[in-house]
């Protein structure tokens, strides 16, 4: 009888592994946050409730009714086996508590209120970060007449030609909801830019766009902060430099956790990302707005490097950063004790107060000046 119950027990298990007609009480969502000192993967429900991943599953694993399974150790542990047991382990974890009531009150001491711990970047730290730049009409030649930004986008539109993709830096660059995003030191043209993260959960190569949705695990607000002051005149011959523009720390703000895939729907569909800054709404667009969709986005990128779970690719921004004029008529940069709030429906904000850096000691003189040392 012992052993009839353990196969039942066992094959059960199997079955939900399998993923065989599981469902879920609610929608979840999973980030990384500060807990007891240490970074710990949580499982979010109700945008208000933190369950500590570890020891959620040790309560349910005690309840008896449930095989042993190891839990992963960061956020990239999870993804990586999202589709090889973690799934359906976090669909019986989610289950479990609404079942057995440990969301309201009385709950146990591994149910946090989100507000009372620190939300760290759900991912500690992606191995690559690709961007795509200008990948919304509304943000095609944002800085010219009206006439010329009329013109601009027609072209792109007959000429749309292969994505633009950049590399952000990852560790530094990568602050989570709620760190201040840093202006450095003499740059006084900080801008912003709103965009939704892809969080790949298969490696692939030569991905199609037909299958690109089959290697995401799920969507997250991402920033991608700029600094529009150029690299100084001199030195090597190069008209741009997107490390200036792109990499100071701070300056990829990602979270506030992870959507999977199956609670957020289709992006090119559903899609709406906003940004206010001191309560002033910036930008607000769709996908119907994007000029290379995200699966073709992801076709690019993995016909250039490998695509491994955990990599993020951003899809772009729209109209209403602060170097164009269109929106505003004027430019408007980032001033030391704003806050910037990136919203993107059916995922959540970040809101990122913002401060400015204090002036460097000690250096030698070959660090980026300051822009107002070669810029009016």
């Amino acid at each position: 009888m012992k052993f009839l119950k353990t196969f039942v027990l066992i094959f059960s298990s199997m079955i939900s592994i399998q993923g065989w007609g599981q469902e879920i009480a609610e929608p979840f969502k999973v980030g990384t946050f500060e807990i007891g000192g240490e970074p710990t993967v949580g499982v979010v429900l109700r945008d208000s409730l933190v369950l500590e991943l570890d020891a959620a599953n040790a309560a349910l694993e005690r309840s008896g009714r449930y095989v042993s399974m190891p839990m992963p150790a960061d956020m990239l542990g999870l993804i990586e086996r999202y589709e090889y047991g973690m799934k359906p382990r976090l669909y019986e974890i989610v289950n479990f508590a609404v079942a057995e009531d440990m969301l309201g009150d009385g709950r146990p001491g591994w149910v946090h209120e989100v507000g009372s711990i620190r939300t760290l970047p759900p991912i500690m730290y992606p191995g690559k970060i690709l961007n795509a730049a200008v990948n919304f009409y509304s943000h095609v030649e944002e800085s010219g007449t009206e006439a010329e930004r009329q013109e601009a986008r027609r072209l792109r539109r007959e000429q749309r030609g292969v994505p633009y993709l950049f590399l952000k830096p990852s560790r530094g660059a990568v602050v989570g909801n709620g760190e201040p995003v840093v202006i450095p030191w003499g740059r006084d043209r900080t801008d912003w830019e709103v965009e939704l993260g892809a969080v790949i959960g298969r490696t692939g190569k030569y991905v199609s766009a037909n299958d690109a949705e089959a290697h995401v695990f799920g969507y997250m607000v991402t920033l991608d902060i700029s600094d529009r002051g150029g690299r100084p005149p001199g030195g090597a011959p190069f008209t741009s430099d997107w490390f200036v523009g792109k990499g100071h720390d701070t300056f990829a703000p990602q979270g506030p956790w992870i959507v999977p895939k199956e609670f957020y729907g289709n992006p090119m569909e559903i899609l709406r990302q906003t940004l206010s800054v001191g309560g002033e709404q910036m930008q607000e667009a769709t996908a119907g707005d994007m000029i290379h969709s995200l699966w073709e986005l992801i076709e690019y990128a993995s016909s250039i490097i490998t695509l491994y779970p955990g990599d993020v690719i951003n899809n772009g921004t729209s109209g209403g950063v602060g170097m164009g004029t269109a929106v505003r008529g004027e430019q408007r940069f980032l001033q030391p004790g704003e806050e910037i709030t990136a919203t993107i429906d059916g995922i959540g904000s970040l809101r990122m107060p913002v401060v400015a850096e204090p002036e460097p000691k000690g250096l030698t003189g070959a660090q980026l000046p300051p822009v107002k040392t070669y810029r009016k």
